[in-house]
C-alpha cells in the first residue's frame, strides 16, 4: 500500500510546476487584457473630447 501512496505523491510532484505555470500564464494573460480594455477605454475618451472641443458630431460606433 505504501507504494501506491508514493506513486501518487510522485504524480502530484510531477504535474505541480505545470499546474503552476498553467496560473501564471492566465494571470498574466488576464493582466494584459484588462491593461488592453482600460486602454480603449481612456483612448475612446480622449478621442470623444477631442471631437467635441473641434464641434465635431460624436463618432457612430
Amino acid at each position: 500500500m505504501d507504494d501506491v501512496d508514493n506513486i501518487w505523491i510522485a504524480a502530484g510532484w510531477a504535474i505541480l510546476p505545470t499546474l503552476a505555470i498553467c496560473v501564471i500564464f492566465a494571470v498574466v494573460l488576464r493582466g494584459i487584457l484588462r491593461a488592453d480594455r482600460t486602454e480603449r477605454k481612456v483612448h475612446a475618451r480622449i478621442e470623444a473630447e477631442e471631437r467635441a472641443a473641434r464641434g465635431l458630431p460624436p463618432k457612430a460606433s
